[in-house]
């Protein structure tokens, strides 16, 4: 049995796993759940178990699976890690997720070095036992870990990991489990009606592989009547308050009010043997902002290179949105496609915020929006490849007009953006960038300090280019300084306009630190700055 080292007492588990298709809220379920027990005094750790075939998520295509998040500690993982930093405020590790391909290549390294001693090696126990282990990993010192099971059940990839979570419980007891399946009841529009029989299979399915869930969540687009969701109660074989229904509501952050307000809260104390109410002021007190019709609006444009799916920049545009609850303004976020920028497109907002990315697509646009907040003095937030293209735009305008990356094989001998030491013929390559959290000293007396509150801070990086500082005088021609590098000065982390009203520019990912609770300095700023 796996315990807490400092209370001796064993860890319980909440897996969440999803039925009838993906991307039914199994994340914002888990960070909800995970939300409300760290209100109520829990030390929670959360992990996504993802059945994708992939070693990580560093290579998955952003618009396809939306954003890359990154850990502190440097792994490149799916979005819904994201939901859980923002649901719980803590820091997730490489210990929170886990890729099928990831177990696949330990398994065969191990079998190739002998470690198998002979044995076939096979999903079950091997795999099986390997989920498992990673699970206890990554529960170390907590008091509550959540599972999330990515994918639908009933894939096949997933089969293994649905059968590990349930061999886990013979492990650490059925008492210290709790099993809760998220279902999709979809409206007939031509019917008029919701209908349940998706939710059953799903159901059947779970039954199938041996696990009755404690909780069954029904998703849909508007809300179900009490009697379908008595109806799937009895079709699960659990009561009826086990069963939540959870319709398309306007904001993620309203969910774990919804599951408060269910009998779900009656089954997680009774889990817990706890029945103390969970403080959830600081989140009520986002809730009201974030409902309120202020007298002022803000317009910003987000000029993106992967646009068609709002997730591909979901911590950007939900470190705006907190930004903008606390500084009491409402907002607007404009899309401006990076490959078909124009000035017409910047004049529409009242700031830009310049997302990172790779490649050379859409590079110029950002440019052209540097460029635009540098001459017009409009609040401009560049975020990695935004902050190299804010120093190409500065370096053009000092008089170095070839000014650009190497990263898009510029050959004009005036690459401001180049490629790092010891890094040169890996450009195509996943796993070689500067990940995680990295330090940084900030200038005494920059504007870039003075939000920060301090002239030592730390960020984290995703990225492979530097700023190659042969180029300084023309970037600061052009109307930018550095007010932030690494601390032997080598790399260049931060860049700002002195003449600008905001004009901030970092290496680093500060979206991955934003919380809805807890907003980055940088997205406060820079929304205070509009007002």
């Amino acid at each position: 049995m796996f315990r807490n080292k400092k209370s001796r007492k064993p860890c319980k588990y909440i897996f969440v796993t999803g039925g009838v298709l993906s991307g039914v809220g199994k994340g914002i379920t888990a960070a909800s759940i995970g939300a409300i027990l760290k209100g109520k005094g829990y030390k929670v750790s959360i992990q996504k178990c993802d059945p994708y075939l992939n070693v990580d998520a560093g290579l998955l295509n952003p618009v396809e699976h939306g954003e890359c998040f990154v850990t502190h500690d440097g792994k490149e993982t799916d979005l819904d890690l994201g939901h859980y930093e923002r649901f719980l405020d803590f820091e997730t590790s490489k210990y929170s997720s886990v890729l099928s391909g990831a177990l696949y290549q330990e398994l065969i390294e191990k079998e190739r070095s002998g470690g198998f001693h002979g044995k076939t090696v096979q999903m079950i126990p091997h795999f099986t036992d390997l989920v498992q282990e990673k699970i206890a990993m990554a529960s170390e010192g907590s008091q509550i870990h959540i599972v999330e099971i990515g994918g639908t059940v009933g894939d096949y990839e997933g089969l293994s990991f649905i059968e590990a979570i349930r061999l886990f419980s013979n492990r650490v007891g059925r008492e210290n489990c709790l099993y809760v399946h998220v279902v999709y009841i979809p409206w007939l529009n031509t019917s008029k009606e919701l209908k349940t029989k998706p939710a059953q299979n799903a159901l059947k399915d779970m039954q199938g592989f041996g696990i009755i869930p404690d909780v069954v969540v029904c998703r849909s687009e508007r809300p179900a009547p009490r009697e379908m969701c008595e109806k799937i109660a009895k079709f699960a074989g659990i009561p009826g308050e086990a069963v939540l229904n959870l319709p398309d509501i306007e904001s993620v952050y309203d969910v774990p009010f919804n599951v408060l307000k269910s009998g779900v809260l009656e089954i997680l104390n009774r889990f817990t043997g706890n029945k103390k109410a969970p403080d959830m002021k600081r989140w009520q007190e986002f809730s009201r902002l974030r409902g309120k019709k202020w007298a002022k609006t803000v317009r910003v444009g987000l000029v993106a290179k992967y646009v068609g799916n709002d997730d591909t920049y979901i911590c950007v545009t939900e470190a705006l949105k907190a930004a903008a609850a606390w500084n009491k303004v409402n907002l607007e976020i404009e899309w401006i496609n990076a490959e078909t920028a124009t000035k017409r497109d910047f004049a529409k907002v009242d700031g830009l915020v310049v997302p990172g990315g790779f490649g050379a697509r859409g590079a110029e646009g950002k440019i052209k929006a540097a460029t635009y907040a540098l001459e017009k003095n409009v609040p401009y937030l560049g975020l990695c490849l935004g902050m190299q293209m804010a120093c190409v735009a500065a370096a053009r305008k000092g008089k170095k007009k070839n000014a650009n990356s190497e990263e898009f094989g510029a050959k004009s001998g005036e690459n401001v953006i180049y490629i790092m030491d010891g890094q040169q013929g890996k450009e195509s390559t996943g796993g070689t960038m500067r990940l995680g959290d990295y330090p940084a000293v900030l200038k005494k007396g920059s504007k870039t300090a003075k939000i920060y509150g301090s002239t030592e801070v730390v960020e984290r990086h995703r990225h492979r280019y530097e700023v190659n500082q042969e180029f300084l005088p023309a970037i600061e021609k052009g109307g930018l300084v550095v007010s932030g590098t690494s601390p032997d000065g080598e790399l260049v982390e931060f860049v700002e306009s002195p003449k600008n009203r905001f004009f901030v520019a970092t290496q680093a990912h500060p979206e991955f630190r934003s919380r809805p609770l807890n907003v980055h300095p940088l997205f406060m700023e820079f929304v205070k700055s509009l007002k």
